[in-house]
């Protein structure tokens, strides 16, 4: 039996990734960072109020074999440059960082497809840094996710990602070899990947674009 803690349960993906963890027989125990409670009981639930800044201050609190991250935001909601690579760098490093340090062996991260520490594109280059500084850290099983479009019902409005993903199954058809990566995918199927993977882990760094999350999707069916 594993423990697994999570950051970024209120997000899209992340909170499918709750829903999965504490569905999985093998956790016994499922520890979550977040703002501000989530109003969810379950008997392996194990809910920490935080933040960036008050991490630290809960290191005695997280425990946990796997780390599960689905943190990140967008340029509109988090408009100040410094804010956003908080969210978006520091905060996934810092809490790998910790972990690390009380012993978890794995680290499972959402980042972005194209993620390159070395991209003029401020989106791209942020996932490519934080990648770069968690492989870092030398965990015994690295695990980077590379979606590309996120299909599916988010929580916030957002009329023109709705128009796009109406519109993606067409361009999916078109999207062959070396483009495969680029195709849709749901967020619930992200998180179900990221859950599948842990189960069977061999490889130091192992980088899941849209083929290789389909591929673990088939294998579980």
């Amino acid at each position: 039996m594993k423990k697994a803690i999570l950051f970024g349960a209120s997000g899209f993906i992340g909170s499918y990734l709750l829903e999965d963890l504490l569905q999985a027989p093998e956790y016994e125990q499922v520890t979550i960072v977040v703002r501000k409670p989530l109003n969810i009981n379950h008997s392996k639930l194990i809910t920490l109020i935080g933040d960036y800044h008050s991490l630290p201050g809960l290191e005695e609190q997280m425990v946990a074999d796997e780390i599960f991250i689905a943190l990140g935001t967008t340029k509109k909601n988090t408009p100040d440059k410094a804010e956003y690579y908080q969210v978006d760098h520091d905060y996934p490093v810092l809490a790998s960082k910790i972990m690390k340090e009380r012993g978890a062996k794995s680290v499972f991260i959402v980042s972005a497809v194209g993620a390159n520490a070395h991209s003029k594109i401020t989106y791209t280059r942020t996932k490519g840094e934080t990648e770069k500084d968690i492989i870092a850290l030398d965990f015994e099983h690295t695990h980077i996710f590379r979606p590309s479009m996120l299909l599916g019902n988010r929580k916030e409005h957002r009329p023109l990602e709705k128009l796009i993903q109406k519109t993606w199954t067409v361009v999916d058809l078109i999207l062959v070899g070396n483009l495969k990566r680029y195709r849709g995918i749901e967020g619930k199927d992200v998180a179900k990947a990221m859950v599948y993977a842990a189960k069977n882990q061999s490889e130091k760094v192992k980088i899941y674009e849209w083929e290789e999350m389909n591929d673990l999707l088939i294998s579980q069916i």
